[in-house]
């Protein structure tokens, strides 16, 4: 049994070294699990602590995904074991995830993140924290929960407030995959980069005249990642977000999220596949997902990066006991029937009461698992 993620240390010329995680479970586009997230996080914190230690990389193996996910398939067996509550399994899941995400997040030292192939779901998570997100052409990235009865997570009540005007409630409402211009346009990259030109921008790294000093060490690995960018920047996709900002922007103005969705099933696709696709998906998704959708970026709007992290434990877990998750799971991914039995028939319908129960702390009176995040 190999490794579920590969650690190594690269030595640069100046006598410094590189740590570098590999996630790898290619078999599984390096969906992320319980294992990989127990050897990650202690990883990482030695590396942060070690002086010796300049950066850090993080990739995925094979050339397919740096990570398609989490392993909802395992959260969905729990759920279905466990009706109406929430599995234990699921609970600690959720909170070492967003554990590791914050980590990324607030990292003390350059972090690195090769998001070539697929990028969804956990896989965003471990991505939007990077201090230096590289995405190539072959980059695919989405928040697709809406098709499984979840929300973007992972720090997405941060990161979908972090985009332009309206881009937040179109990508999460629709699950549409962005390519590297996209990701670049939405703030969810930094640099572009061939996918050939990996094995040169790791040679480079270790070229570099690294000392004890982080943010100077940042500022060098920005400017070569910059100059990789400006030679290739001409290999960029045609973003499929940026010409439709006119028409996100006015999302923003919407007072409910059936408002939102009607607003965006409204846009004219034309001969857009892309868009006839996001418009598709968000019709056969999860009505009480597009409301999560709308209200947890409402809230976040005013939140900090841990507090946002703390509200989306308290969602997730929500959603591990009402069935809508198990329910979006088993018709996607276990019986593939596609049909799921949704809860609702509209995203109009779910009525206020269920949207303020996912949000009701199961907490109250006893110490939330995350309260730490904000003390750090």
């Amino acid at each position: 049994m190999s490794d579920s993620v590969i650690f190594q240390e690269r030595t640069t010329t100046s006598g410094m070294r590189i740590g570098h995680a590999s996630l790898n479970r290619p078999s599984a586009h390096n969906a992320l699990n319980m294992d990989m997230i127990q050897l990650l996080m202690p990883q990482l914190l030695t590396w942060q602590q070690d002086p010796a230690i300049c950066m850090v990389i993080l990739d995925g193996s094979g050339d397919k995904a740096l990570c398609a996910g989490g392993d909802v398939v395992a959260m969905h067996n729990a759920m279905a074991d466990e009706p109406k509550s929430t599995p234990a399994s699921l609970q600690a899941f959720f909170t070492q995830e967003y554990q590791l995400d914050y980590l990324i997040h607030t990292y003390a030292k350059p972090f690195a993140v090769w998001g070539a192939g697929i990028v969804m779901g956990g896989g965003m998570g471990l991505m939007n924290g990077g201090s230096h997100r590289i995405v190539t052409d072959s980059s695919r990235l989405a928040m697709p929960e809406i098709s499984i009865g979840l929300y973007p997570d992972v720090g997405g009540s941060w990161f979908l407030n972090n985009m332009p005007p309206g881009c937040g409630l179109f990508l999460g409402m629709t699950g549409a995959s962005m390519n590297a211009a996209d990701a670049l346009y939405v703030n969810m990259a930094d640099y572009f980069m061939p996918n050939d030109m990996k094995a040169q921008w790791l040679e480079g790294l270790e070229q570099l005249p690294w000392g004890n000093d982080s943010a100077a060490n940042a500022d060098q690995l920005s400017v070569m990642c910059a100059h990789l960018h400006q030679q290739h920047q001409a290999l960029l996709p045609v973003s499929k977000v940026q010409p439709l900002q006119g028409s996100l922007a006015q999302l923003e103005s919407k007072k409910t999220a059936a408002e939102v969705a009607e607003q965006i099933l409204q846009l004219d696709a034309g001969d857009d596949r892309w868009l006839a696709k996001a418009q598709k998906t968000l019709q056969a998704g999860s009505p009480i997902s597009a409301n999560l959708v709308f209200e947890q970026l409402q809230r976040g709007q005013s939140m900090t990066l841990a507090q946002c992290f703390a509200m989306e434990l308290i969602m997730s877990c929500r959603c591990g006991e009402f069935g809508e998750f198990q329910e979006g799971v088993r018709a996607l991914l276990v019986d593939k029937d596609h049909q799921p039995k949704w809860h609702y028939a509209s995203v109009a319908q779910v009525p206020k009461e269920t949207m303020v129960w996912f949000f009701d702390s199961q907490w109250q009176g006893t110490e939330h698992p995350l309260s730490h995040l904000d003390k750090e």
